[in-house]
Formats: C-alpha cells, structure tokens, sequence
C-alpha cells in the first residue's frame, strides 16, 4: 500500500523517538511533528512503538447518564443519524471520529429496534386495558340481566 502523505524523514522519525520516550501523548506529538494522528499511529506500528495511551475521555456508566423526560421521536433520531451520515462522507476522520460515528449508528439501530418493541408493547397493553374495561361492563350487565332469586317461595317453605 502505498503512503498516503509526505513520507517521514530520519529527523522526523528521531523526534517522534524522544517524544514518546519522553511520555508525550499522541495528541501533543501532532501538534509537535505536524503529522496526522493516524500518520503517528501508524509510525509506531512501523517503527514497534509502544505510545502512550491518550487519556480517556470521562466514561459514563447508564446509572449516571441523565434521563431525558422524553423519547426522542423517531424524526429526531432520523436527524440525528443524517447529521452522521454527513460527516461520516468527509475525508479526513481519524480513528476516533469512525469510532464514533459506528456507536451512532450502532445506538441509532438500537434505538429503533426498542422503540418498535415499546410501540407494540404499549399497543398490547391499551387492548388488555379495553377488554378489561369490557369485561366489567358485560358483567355488570350480566349482573343487571340475571333472574332474582324469589325469596317470597323460600320463606313460605320455612
């Protein structure tokens, strides 16, 4: 495969050397070097580098994830999923934005797949609430209907 950009010199190579001995991040090493984060990374791999892991962004477990009061509609979540499509066709996305923009799509075929199930589960439950409701009304009208007992017989026989 052929290089994508302008190939590394000695010089360049030797920098990247005390950079990474020195603990630089790969983010800092880009600013340094003026080469693409994938270019380093890549580098690395050539040359059998270890870098140094980037800092994790905070990580959010989903019992400290903010609730919103409402489901998105389905238009909405539509938007959202455009909005990463568009930025998905850019040249240029290092790893990270892939990454990204997979769990958007991943989290957007989720969401829908769910949804449905809610929809239907929601659809399921308003017609066990209707035959309940029917339910009762046949029965009070069963019991409005039914024949009364005549007492009158009963206490004569006594």
């Amino acid at each position: 495969m052929m290089p994508k950009g302008k190939p590394w010199t000695n010089d360049e190579e030797k920098h990247l050397r005390e950079l990474i001995s020195k603990g630089a991040s790969p983010q800092s090493i880009v600013g340094k070097l003026g080469k693409s984060k994938n270019a380093i990374y890549q580098k690395c791999l050539d040359l059998k580098i270890k870098l140094k892991e980037e800092e994790a962004a905070p990580t959010h477990t989903s019992s400290s994830l903010k609730l919103p009061k409402e489901l998105p509609s389905i238009e909405e979540t539509l938007r959202i999923l455009a909005a990463a499509l568009e930025v998905s066709i850019k040249p240029g996305l290092d790893r990270v934005d892939v990454q990204r923009l997979q769990v958007i799509a991943t989290l957007a075929k989720t969401y829908e797949e769910l949804l449905a199930k809610y929809v239907n589960y929601r659809e399921i439950e308003a017609k066990i609430e209707q035959m309940e409701e029917d339910y009762d009304r046949l029965e009070a009208q069963t019991k409005s209907l039914a024949p009364k007992p005549d007492l009158s017989k009963v206490v004569q026989a006594s």
